[in-house]
């Protein structure tokens, strides 16, 4: 049986995972104010990035943060890639998985290929977003961010406004927010908001907009359009949404703290006047990314016991997920 380890989801760590994921992130935080930003950790291993969507953040952070631990480093976009003259995905992790990776970090538009990646190679595998499934890397440096800012994780209100439907950023949050103690409120129009959430996880759900006004974080998320059914009507208009449950200094109160996942839809999901005033933490996000990418790379290839063995475990059946 298997011993490699992987981290596709939420559930696959648990709160001591997630405390040592996070410390060991506050520590990496030195090495990048350092002069000399590498350390010798992950010497003589080779991380693959191999991204079938359009990322910014997650893809250059990923990067950085292997180059970072001092690691061979190989980028692979779908774009100009043989993906381009149909290649499918099993024949490109065989094709990668001849070059012997240590690691490799995928990010693919349909639900699973994270742990079919995990089939096909010798490699450990990170997810790095599974369509609308899950994105774990980005709530441990949500979490991560959080904790920075408030100096605690128990105990915190957490509203998330948005497309909640079509995000996974949202399911990997709410698995995690949970997990560490925060209290989750979901808010956003009725058909943006998964059946059967309540059911499934516990967490509150609201299309009062006023509800806001009761968090210590509003996290925000944008329309996630290429996500969306074609022709449902989820909403009357763009314009419509940002009247009603955009974020904007009238609904921000003193003490509050905003965050986004990026991209950002100025003027819709958030006004432009709070996504750069103080009460932003999204540079606060992104510098988050690189350190708990950094903690996550050195904890799979260090430790025993993050992430799941995929032959013991395979999970798909959760909310919204199909």
């Amino acid at each position: 049986m298997s011993n490699r380890r992987h981290l596709m989801g939420m559930n696959d760590v648990d709160r001591a995972d997630i405390e040592r994921i996070l410390e060991t992130a506050a520590g990496f935080e030195d090495v990048v104010e350092r002069d000399v930003k590498k350390v010798p950790t992950l010497r003589g291993r080779t991380v693959v990035n191999l991204f079938y969507e359009a990322s910014t953040r997650t893809s250059s952070s990923f990067e950085l943060a292997a180059k970072r631990l001092s690691a061979d480093v190989v980028s692979v976009k779908s774009s100009g890639s043989s993906v381009d003259k149909g290649e499918s995905l099993k024949d490109t992790i065989r094709t990668l998985n001849a070059y012997k990776p240590n690691i490799i970090v995928i990010r693919h538009p349909h639900i699973g290929a994270a742990r079919l990646t995990a089939r096909w190679s010798d490699a450990h595998v990170v997810n790095a977003g599974d369509g609308k499934h899950q994105h774990p890397t980005q709530a441990l440096l949500d979490l991560y961010t959080i904790k920075k800012r408030l100096g605690r994780l128990d105990d915190v209100k957490v509203v998330i406004v948005g497309d909640i439907l079509h995000s996974r950023v949202a399911r990997s949050d709410i698995e995690a927010f949970q997990m560490m103690g925060l209290e989750v409120t979901l808010i956003g129009p009725p058909a943006l908001i998964p059946p059967g959430i309540v059911e499934a996880t516990g967490v509150k759900v609201t299309d009062d907009p006023e509800a806001m006004s009761e968090a210590d974080v509003i996290y925000v998320l944008r329309m996630q359009h290429e996500r969306m059914e074609p022709g449902q009507n989820y909403l009357p208009s763009l314009r419509e949404y940002a009247r009603v449950w955009g974020v904007n200094a009238r609904r921000v109160r003193p003490g509050q703290v905003v965050m986004h996942p990026g991209p950002m839809n100025r003027g819709v999901e958030i006004a432009p006047d709070i996504a750069d005033s103080g009460v932003s933490l999204v540079e606060n996000q992104v510098e988050a990314g690189l350190v708990v990418r950094m903690a996550v790379l050195y904890d799979l290839m260090t430790r025993p016991s993050i992430g799941t063995v995929i032959d013991i475990r395979e999970r798909t059946g959760e909310w919204g997920a199909a």
